[in-house]
């Protein structure tokens, strides 16, 4: 007979779907999140320990992010856990935004997100590549990811004087695709593209 292991908060979840649906339509049910909500002292930890929404987001970025370390060499733990304690002080930081709960949400979708396409975890796309104004030798690929838990871009810029990498997200737009992320806005329609980065303003063409 082969076990099947669930974690407390999964476990915890699937029982409380069977009775609200099929025992008793009227129960509401909890979520709680990967953390001790006793010990919550931020507005955004308080914030995810009454929401269920936020609570299953951050049980499925610890699932996402033990996944992702397991992928990563072992001289990168280190650096990795460093990342997520300061994305950790980031998303309690939302209690400067005006709408915390977008903020919340945001900073988990983003970090799944980043951790899904670093850790491997999901297929990677076929890249686009793109001839830019900067340069004769101004170069950018980009890698159109739709499975992870929000759309996104990895972005790769080569020319004759630096290099960079970035992801950036998709945001609404009334025509073709935007990505935005912090210093980088990509706006691509049909095979033509508009890129803002650092400042500098590009057009590209897909080659």
């Amino acid at each position: 007979m082969k076990w099947v292991h669930f974690s407390i908060p999964l476990l915890a979840a699937c029982l409380c779907f069977f009775f609200s649906t099929v025992a008793l339509p009227n129960v509401v049910c909890a979520i709680e999140p990967s953390f001790d909500c006793s010990k919550a002292d931020h507005d955004a930890e308080e914030l995810i320990c009454r929401n269920n929404e936020l609570a299953a987001l951050d049980n499925q970025l610890a699932g996402v992010y033990h996944a992702a370390l397991e992928k990563f060499p072992v001289d990168e733990h280190k650096n990795l856990k460093a990342m997520q304690r300061g994305w950790i002080k980031g998303r309690n930081d939302c209690w400067k935004a005006d709408d915390l709960r977008s903020c919340v949400e945001f900073a988990y979708e983003s970090r799944i997100t980043e951790l899904q396409i670093q850790g491997g975890l999901v297929t990677v796309p076929e890249p686009v590549k793109y001839q830019c104004n900067g340069g004769e030798y101004d170069y950018l690929t980009a890698i159109f990811y739709q499975e992870t838990a929000m759309p996104a871009v990895v972005l790769t810029r080569v020319n004759d004087r630096d290099s960079g990498q970035v992801i950036v997200w998709l945001t609404p737009s009334g025509s073709g695709a935007k990505y935005q992320g912090r210093n980088v806005l990509f706006w691509t329609k049909g095979n033509e593209a508009m890129l803002e980065w650092n400042g500098e303003k590009l057009k590209c063409r897909e080659m």
